[in-house]
């Protein structure tokens, strides 16, 4: 069944939480940011200067000075210099204009009347103005008079060349720092994240996870947190430094041209808009794409859990087909996502941005615009409106990971919001372990009860045997006893405490279990039998194992107890694997001992090994048995006959062997013909 988690209300708020507590980074951040956009927002506007300045400035009237004055240009006999670089005092009658047609340069000896446009065309100099036109003979300008009226412009352009390079750079140092101490954060937010969804895990009970399967937790840690640090990384950072960019630039604009700037104005609206309609859209599908990618992982890990049989059994075909349904599922719901994403993607971006430039050229060639525009100031727009379209670019290429991010994070949060119980750093003293169940009552589900009123008590030092066909109830004893599972019927105790005035960590301290089938972790066998707690000496790990009698089994391989362990033990044998997860329980003492069918998939001699041991080890200490071969429970204290819940019988093996009922029927059929068949 696929599960669909959507991001909730509070879902950015909570982010934000994770946010703050690096907001002193994220701030430094934000202010390198701005100074790295202000540094290249002045860029333009020095293009701009250089441009109608320096570049075209010589188009400008000149006047007539004396020789040899500052900045001044020597032509046809005479000195000139621009009229808005003249100083007080400065300046005769004399005037001169320099007119470009083409590749050519003209002089035109008189200032061109205000607003007048003029064209040169066979030799001859049109001046054109409200009042009629003028027309002049003129002869083109060499190259060295050209140059000569260039020749004072050149200093300033490269000073205002260095500056903008210089501003690049500057510009360049504040982004690499920003974009550092984000993306910085943005991991330590994730990592934080991670390390919360990880230990909530810890503190979820029992049946959160007979409910959801691994792989969808698993999913839900590595997956989806990282799509939330994606969030962090690309998605903030993009949509920060775009607002900063486009409120920049605007600005800029603004100071430019409050003409041009009101081209630039729709952009915010559309972009808002365009967001919107996105997540409206594409949420809905990105909810179902985790979901989906949830319920991929969970079927990859239960195929790799159950490889063995698989094959055994021939389903390879059947589970590859299985597969590849839920990865056409994905893959259809990607592909409606693609086909959303191109139709918002920065092409229709590209397409608005060209149609304002077609708006901004053809009213800039028209005759109200074009007089007020300068060449310069239009160059400054086209960049500042390449520019503001870079952040919406960014902006609008990361609406799929910001939805991906939401869904993903609602799911994390789902997660954490699930009601778990904090981890007991207290230790207790070690009690005794005298159990007492009174009218026990209890159901995993509504009311399908697995125990009805059981009743029993197990003194300091007793071997407790728990019997019966398998949904019997045996297993759910010992989780009500580990408190996996609390009652709401009836009372268990613990040396006349009842277990649920126990916190469940102190309760486990003095508690070992060994079940059917041992779970080992990465490691050597020395760190499985420890556990890697610090108060479980070598020499305890050593002891443990020589009282299992599986120290010397151990010693023959090539580094001994410290002979790696890969994944749950898949190089050890279940007997070998069965007497590390024995000796782990013995190794932290416990008053409580739990064998959960420990012997049953052990050989005969691994078997003959732990029973000698077990005759020693439960001197002084509470042990439960649930077995399947009854021939292992024969020195039991207390055997305990359970049917559908209820204990049909009790007594020790001889009290149960007089009796003759189903202990005595199920012994009979295990020891018929010495075949050893287990009861199931």
């Amino acid at each position: 069944m696929t599960e669909t988690t959507t991001a909730g209300p509070g879902t950015g708020k909570r982010l934000l939480r994770y946010a703050l507590f690096y907001k002193k980074p994220i701030l430094i951040a934000l202010v390198l940011l701005a100074l790295a956009v202000c540094a290249e927002m002045v860029g333009p506007l020095l293009a701009k200067r250089m441009i109608d300045n320096n570049i075209l400035g010589i188009e400008r009237t000149w006047v007539e000075v004396e020789p040899g004055t500052k900045d001044s240009v020597a032509y046809d006999g005479m000195s000139y210099k621009r009229i808005d670089r003249l100083e007080p005092g400065e300046g005769g009658a004399g005037r001169l204009s320099i007119v470009q047609e083409g590749m050519s340069f003209y002089a035109y000896p008189d200032a061109l009347p205000e607003g007048s446009d003029a064209a040169v065309a066979d030799g001859v100099l049109t001046v054109r103005t409200g009042a009629g036109s003028i027309e002049t003979p003129v002869e083109a300008m060499s190259r060295e008079q050209v140059y000569a009226f260039y020749k004072p412009e050149i200093r300033p352009l490269l000073q205002l060349a260095a500056a903008y390079f210089g501003l690049l750079i500057i510009a360049a140092f504040f982004t690499y720092g920003q974009k550092l101490m984000l993306q910085t954060t943005a991991n330590r937010i994730v990592q934080r994240m991670r390390e919360d969804v990880f230990a909530h895990t810890q503190r979820l009970p029992v049946n959160y996870f007979d409910n959801l399967p691994a792989g969808k937790v698993v999913s839900r840690i590595t997956n989806d947190t990282e799509a939330v640090r994606e969030l962090f990384v690309a998605v903030l950072a993009n949509f920060f430094s775009g607002i900063i960019y486009m409120a920049a630039i605007l600005g800029a604009l603004f100071v430019l041209s409050p003409t041009m700037a009101l081209f630039a104005l729709p952009m915010i609206p559309i972009l808002i808009l365009w967001i919107y309609f996105y997540r409206r859209v594409a949420g809905r599908y990105n909810s179902i794409i985790r979901a989906k990618l949830s319920d991929i992982n969970a079927m990859i890990n239960e195929s790799i859990q159950g490889m063995s049989i698989i094959r055994a059994f021939r389903r390879q075909r059947k589970t590859a087909e299985e597969f590849q349904q839920m990865n056409d599922e994905f893959f259809s719901y990607k592909i409606k996502l693609l086909k959303v994403d191109a139709w918002t993607s920065h092409n229709l971006v590209n397409v608005i941005r060209n149609i304002i430039f077609l708006i901004a050229l053809w009213m800039f060639w028209g005759d109200d615009l074009g007089k007020l525009v300068t060449v310069g100031v239009m160059y400054a727009f086209i960049d500042y409106m390449n520019r503001m379209f870079q952040p919406i670019v960014g902006i609008v290429n990361q609406l799929t990971n910001l939805e991906t991010a939401r869904v993903s994070a609602g799911r994390v949060f789902e997660l954490l919001d699930e009601p778990g119980v904090d981890v007991d750093e207290g230790r207790m003293p070690r009690y005794k372990g005298e159990v007492a169940f009174e009218n026990v009552t209890f159901a995993y589900k509504n009311d399908d009860y697995v125990l009805k009123n059981i009743s029993f008590a197990a003194r300091q030092g007793e071997t407790v045997a728990l019997v019966g066909h398998t949904g019997s109830g045996k297993s759910s004893i010992l989780n009500l006893l580990f408190r996996f599972y609390d009652i709401e019927q009836g009372r268990i105790s613990v040396d006349g405490i009842d277990v649920r005035d126990i916190p469940k960590q102190q309760l486990r301290q003095h508690m070992g279990i060994v079940l059917q089938d041992p779970f080992l972790f990465t490691g050597t066998i020395a760190s499985n039998v420890s556990l890697g707690n610090p108060a479980i000496s070598r020499e305890k790990v050593v002891q443990a194992l020589k009282d299992v009698g599986a120290y010397e089994m151990f010693l023959r391989f090539p580094q001994g107890i410290d002979e790696p362990v890969i994944e749950k033990g898949s190089t050890l044998s279940a007997g070998q694997r069965q007497l590390i997860s024995f000796a782990r329980a013995l190794a932290y003492d416990p008053a409580i001992l739990i064998l959960d069918e420990a012997t049953a998939s052990i050989d005969t001699e691994t078997e003959s090994i732990i029973q000698r041991a077990l005759d020693v080890l439960s001197q002084g200490r509470t042990t439960f048995v649930i077995a399947h071969r009854l021939s292992t429970i024969r020195a039991a204290d207390q055997i305990l006959v359970l049917d559908r819940g209820v204990i049909v019988e009790r007594g020790n093996h001889e009290q149960l062997m007089d009796h003759g009922g189903k202990y005595y029927a199920m012994y009979q059929l295990q020891a018929g013909e010495g075949l050893g068949v287990k009861v199931s």
